[in-house]
Parts: structure tokens; sequence; C-alpha cells
């Protein structure tokens, strides 16, 4: 781990130098790629440094113990420093993990109704309104991009942005296949249903992450079917962009301009083609080590919703809240942070192994 800390700080130094380079400052894109390098790694040298420093003030008092009249005072010194190395070391341990770097990055996410017909497009509904409740807490923004609503207000798709720093981090445990248990309003017997949705994650990617051949697109304009009013019913401006290599589709039609859908819509193909190039790598990582928690597998079951027992049970973790209400409203954060825990323990021991 040492070896690997004074690597660490080494680079830092140099960044530090490179930074204030005019020659570079005058670059501006390789000026932010490197100070986005210096900030990501900021935080390990700053607590390096307090370890050696720690280290240093023990050594220190251990010699001056050597001092009659130092001696009570030294060793008060020495004794604090010994305590704290320990707790030091373990952060250390956790800041070396190394970091999603998507973590930052704003969302889009696609929620589909799956098995249970029109209870499932419903508890679709629930999730869209739970993961709206949720982005509101967290002062997010949220924009529909594309939804397929049934008569009864659920919903067989929705496609929605989530914008906001640290989105990623925080909903991408959400991805896989959710099931609920309960009475539909629809059912007269009050028999309990099974119903499932699937709900899928994606960062925001940047142009420079993923590049897409124009030639390899077909766009598609047609009339909206959403909201949106008036305007959008009469009028060609839902986009549907097709990759041809592919065939992956990607659809927005909740803009007013034929412009602004196509944009929304090509966000969505790179996310889209962003995904499956990293799901590629992840599968080769995970030849050798697989962390479950992070897996993100949307054919993986990973959470139940009890309603009548009032519980919500995350089966990749254990883990159950029994706050149905309050987690509906968007009251996510515990179980989020349980899994963020879950997942970092995993990754911190799989690097010991």
């Amino acid at each position: 781990m040492f070896e690997k800390l004074e690597v660490v700080e080494k680079r830092y130094d140099e960044l530090t130098n490179q930074i204030a380079d005019p020659e570079i400052i005058a670059n501006t894109g390789e000026w932010q790629k490197l100070m986005k390098e210096h900030s990501s790694i900021e935080e390990i040298v700053e607590k390096y440094r307090e370890y050696k420093n720690t280290l240093k003030s023990m050594e220190e008092a251990k010699e001056l113990m050597e001092d009659p009249e130092m001696k009570e005072l030294a060793e008060e010194e020495y004794y604090a420093s010994k305590e704290k190395i320990p707790t030091i070391e373990e952060e250390l341990k956790f800041l070396l993990i190394p970091k999603d770097p998507n973590d930052d990055k704003s969302v889009i996410c696609e929620i589909r109704g799956g098995a249970g017909g029109e209870e499932a497009a419903l508890f679709a509904g629930t999730l869209f309104r739970m993961y709206g409740m949720y982005a509101e807490r967290k002062h997010w923004k949220i924009e529909i991009l594309n939804e397929n609503a049934t008569e009864l207000g659920g919903y067989k798709e929705i496609s929605f942005m989530v914008t906001g720093k640290g989105a990623y981090s925080r909903l991408k445990f959400e991805s896989g296949v959710h099931r609920v248990q309960r009475v539909p309003d629809t059912e007269s017997s009050g028999r309990i249903h099974t119903s499932t949705a699937t709900v899928a994650v994606l960062p925001v990617v940047e142009d420079v992450e993923i590049e897409i051949n124009p030639a390899d697109i077909k766009m598609e304009v047609f009339r909206a079917s959403g909201a949106g009013g008036q305007h959008i019913n009469k009028t060609s401006s839902a986009v549907r962009l097709i990759h041809v290599p592919t065939g992956i589709v990607a659809e927005c039609q909740t803009q007013r301009s034929q412009l602004q859908n196509r944009e929304y819509a090509m966000n969505m193909l790179k996310s889209r083609l962003y995904e499956i190039e990293k799901e590629k790598q992840d599968s080769e990582i995970s030849n050798t080590r697989k962390i479950q928690v992070g897996s993100g597998d949307r054919s993986e079951k990973i959470r139940t919703y009890n309603y009548p027992q009032g519980r919500i049970t995350d089966h990749r973790i254990g883990f159950s809240v029994f706050q149905m209400e309050n987690f509906l409203n968007g009251d996510l954060d515990e179980m989020i942070d349980n899994l963020i825990a879950a997942d970092r323990a995993e990754k911190l021991k799989g690097d010991e192994e």
C-alpha cells in the first residue's frame, strides 16, 4: 500500500508543477484534464501526508520521553499519535479503492413494466414517482424524455434524465429487476399479486467518451403521442434514432422542437452504447473477480417491495427497511448508503486478495 501511496504523491507533485506551467494553462483542454486528475488524488495525498506527520510526531515524542522534564507531555503526544495511526491506515485503504469515473455524472433512467400486465405498468409508475421525489430531495432536475403511459396511470415504459452532480453515484445501484407483492386496485378478490419492473440507470456521457459515426445513424421523425399539447401532436417533432450496427433505438418526444428531441435522443443513444462498452469491460474484469453489489445486471432481481409486510428488501446485501410509505416518497438514502458501504467493502476485500 505504501509503495502505491509514494507513487501517487510523486504524481501529485508533478501535476502541481504542470498546472502552474503557463504553456499548459494556455492549452485549456490539457489544463482541465490535469486539474481533474490533480483533484482526484488530492484527498489521498493529504491523508498520506497526515499519516507521515503523525508517524513523525510519534517518533519525536518517543525521543523526548528520555527527558524527565518532558516525559509526561511526550508520553501524551506519543500515545495520542499511536492511537491515530490505525484509523488513518484504514482511511487510506478506503481512499485507494479506484473511484468510478462516472460517479459525478447525471443519468438517464429507463423504467419498463415487466411481468404482471397492467399492475406491472402501475408499479413502473410508482417507481418513477419514487425516483422523482428522491431527486427533489437531492435538488436534482428531472426531465422526461420518452413515455408510453397506460389508461390507468402507469407506464409500459418511461425514460427520463436526472441532472445533478453525483446522481450516478447514488442511483447506479438501482439497475435491475424490482419486484412488488401487493393487492392491485384492479383485484376485487383481494389476492396478492407479484409483478416486476426493470430499471436501467445509464451515465450521461460526453462526446469525447464515445464516438458515433453519423453514417451509422438512421433518423425518423413522427408525431408525438405523449404529453405536450396541441403543438406536439400537430407537427412531426418527435425523433427516433436507430443505430444501424447494433439495432439500438432511442426516442424522444417530450420537447417542443425536433432539434431538442434529437439532442436528447442522441444523449440516450450515446449512453446506451457507452453502457454496452462498459459492460464488456466489466465482464472481462469479472472473469477474475465479480463485485456483486455493483454488477448492475438488468436481469437480476435486486429488490422486493412487500406491501402486506410493509417491507422493502434488497437481495444483494440482505438489507430490509420497514418504512414503505417513506421509501416510496423518496426516502432512499438509508438503503443506498448500505449498498455503497457493501460495494466499498467488497472492493476492499478484492484488493486485499
